[in-house]
């Protein structure tokens, strides 16, 4: 392959690409594992092991049960609630940003399921 590319094979692009002659900054989302410690309606409480940006958006796929989703959350806040030698732990609050009715209804049944698990007998 030359500098220029494989000029034997036909040119795949549907568009020009420029070279940047600067510096022009982006970020890849990358899918981390992360505990859920409380789970409302409306929104989540996290940790990780790593910060969360306070206002960024991150989608999240929560395993309810038989059922899985993914809905979007706003972080709230972020603050650090375990340091280790070698280890530290983040909890952050995750506001959902317009979930759809039927994942409202799935997190309803999940909770309502749970609660109803958890009541003594």
């Amino acid at each position: 392959m030359t500098a220029q590319g494989d000029l034997s094979r036909p040119e795949r692009r549907s568009g020009e690409r420029m070279e940047i002659l600067g510096e022009l900054r982006a970020e890849v989302m990358v899918y981390q594992p992360l505990s859920i410690r409380e789970l409302s309606h409306s929104g989540a409480q996290v940790e990780t092991s790593f910060p969360l940006q306070i206002d960024s958006l991150h989608d999240l796929r929560l395993d309810l049960g038989d059922a899985s989703v993914i809905v979007s959350g706003r972080v709230v806040h972020c603050g650090i609630v375990d340091v280790d030698r070698e280890f530290v732990a983040y909890r952050s609050g995750l506001d959902f940003v317009q979930p759809s009715s039927g994942i409202r209804d799935l997190i309803s049944r999940f909770i309502d399921a749970t609660r109803v698990g958890r009541l003594p007998r």
